[in-house]
């Protein structure tokens, strides 16, 4: 009685367990699902295996000595709510839209070169300029790995961990930081993980349109001066918005390609692919973690 007693409290147990397991986790995987209809599968047998779907062999040891590491944060979508055409116009072919020489799903290494070998108007600042990363899924994988090797103290472990990303490919560029001096203009792009080729899915560009330098009349007038300037030349690039004022989108899609413009700044994204990066991440590191040989 009292093992049937025993073995009723754990089935009880295990089924609590799954039971929250399946509300934290399920909505995120079937939201997945949605945006990845084949997903590769990548198996690892041993601590060597080369990730061939992530793998960039175009990152030399140097490259990593441009920039940081920093952890990639919680997975957040800004998307906005629904869209509509306005009156008289049609879709605009986003992709094709750039920020200063930059569009969307542009390669990492073709940006690095447009800034770091050509000139431009624009240059890398001057401190960690790229900003390198790894999915948080695999990061959580990788830290398990290490300690299952007695690897616990905080510095080591954090090597340990970034040496397994770097040589498995999952260590990747997730944003370069530019700037132009002389106007202090600056633009962040920002990109996909190497399981989705590490290429632009967002440019955030920034200037001082919408600064008012004090509480005289003359900055308020000035202010809107600028603002008036930046508009015109928004307008003489891009032409006139298509959704609202503010708005140029490629269907009525917030996931889909998208520009939006405010006093100062023009944010050029594609939600969706940073979508597919993270699901694509997701799925390939739960099916690759490297849990201990249980036998039973």
């Amino acid at each position: 009685m009292i093992r049937n007693n025993k073995v009723a409290n754990i089935r009880n147990c295990f089924r609590k367990a799954m039971r929250e397991y399946l509300a934290l986790c399920l909505p995120f995987i079937i939201s997945c699902s949605l945006f990845i209809s084949v997903t590769p599968r990548v198996h690892a047998d041993d601590y060597d295996f080369e990730f061939d779907s992530f793998t960039d062999d175009s990152y030399s040891d140097d490259a990593f000595l441009d920039g940081a590491i920093e952890d990639s944060g919680d997975l957040e979508f800004n998307t906005t709510g629904p869209l509509f055409l306005n009156e008289n116009t049609s879709f605009a072919d986003v992709i094709r839209m750039d920020i200063a020489g930059v569009w969307l799903g542009m390669p990492f290494q073709e940006v690095h070169t447009l800034f770091f070998r050509k000139g431009s108007l624009y240059a890398p600042r001057k401190h960690n300029s790229i900003v390198y990363t790894m999915s948080k899924d695999w990061k959580y994988n990788l830290d398990y790995e290490c300690r299952q090797q007695n690897i616990v103290a905080p510095t080591l472990l954090a090597n340990c961990v970034n040496s397994f990303a770097k040589k498995r490919g999952l260590l990747y560029a997730s944003e370069l930081h530019l700037a132009r001096e002389s106007t202090g203009e600056t633009i962040v792009v920002y990109f996909t993980s190497n399981a989705s080729d590490n290429v632009v899915w967002r440019v955030i560009y920034q200037n001082d349109a919408d600064v008012i330098e004090g509480d005289a009349e003359k900055f308020a007038d000035q202010r809107d001066k600028k603002i008036l300037a930046f508009w015109q030349g928004v307008l003489d690039k891009y032409g006139a918005p298509n959704s609202g004022d503010d708005k140029w989108i490629s269907s009525d899609n917030a996931f889909d390609p998208m520009m939006t413009a405010f006093y100062g700044r023009l944010e050029l994204a594609d939600e969706g692919l940073r979508a597919r990066d993270a699901a694509l991440n997701f799925q390939s590191a739960r099916e690759n973690f490297r849990a201990k040989p249980y036998s039973f």
